[in-house]
């Protein structure tokens, strides 16, 4: 299944890591991590920076989108009804 977070940009579901609050940077752990990620490359901005909302880690990529952790849960969970397994 694939889940949408935002623009036009999709990700598989079994690539997702972790779906983080774009507050997390509070933590020093996440901070350093998310700092390597744009340092590296593999964080690509789907919107700006400034209206950006949570950070989605898959197995190659970081993205910084505008929909809400909460909201992505909830299209998460809706696949899972839609197409049981």
């Amino acid at each position: 299944m694939f889940l949408h977070i935002g623009d036009d940009v999709v990700v598989l579901k079994k690539d997702i890591v972790a779906i983080l609050e774009i507050n997390t940077e509070s933590s020093p752990t996440t901070k350093e991590f998310l700092e390597i990620a744009k340092d590296e490359g593999f964080i690509e901005y789907i919107s700006e920076k400034e209206k950006g909302k949570s950070y989605i880690v898959t197995t190659n990529k970081v993205f910084l989108s505008t929909i809400s952790c909460s909201t992505l849960k909830k299209r998460s969970d809706s696949l899972l009804n839609i197409f049981p397994s």
